[in-house]
């Protein structure tokens, strides 16, 4: 089963089985870590589950949305690399995909 790499806010890395066909969010979600609030539950109409996705894998990605864009845009926190994590769905192209949780907003 391919991984994913978590790294929480206090720099705690976890490694978590990922199911292909969820979403990061409902990855992150299911294994218990709290911090990722997700308050919409993945609709993608808030941006409480904002991450950052390591430079070397966001080639990897599917194009952002522009609803996930102009959500980005109101938070504090946006670089380069971030991303809505209900927005991205996990497959084995994804494999060792690396994540940090970005700063609450």
């Amino acid at each position: 089963m391919p991984r994913l790499s978590v790294t929480m806010r206090d720099g705690e890395t976890r490694e978590i089985e990922g199911e292909v066909g969820l979403s990061v969010m409902e990855l992150i979600r299911d294994a218990g870590v709290d911090e990722l609030l997700a308050l919409c539950g993945g609709c993608c109409s808030c941006a409480t589950c904002h991450v950052y996705v390591d430079p070397a894998d966001v080639h990897r990605l599917p194009p952002m949305s522009v609803d996930e864009d102009e959500l980005l845009d109101s938070s504090t926190h946006r670089s380069d690399t971030s991303r809505l994590s209900c927005q991205i769905l996990f497959s084995d192209a994804l494999a060792d995909l690396r994540i940090v949780i970005a700063p609450e907003d």
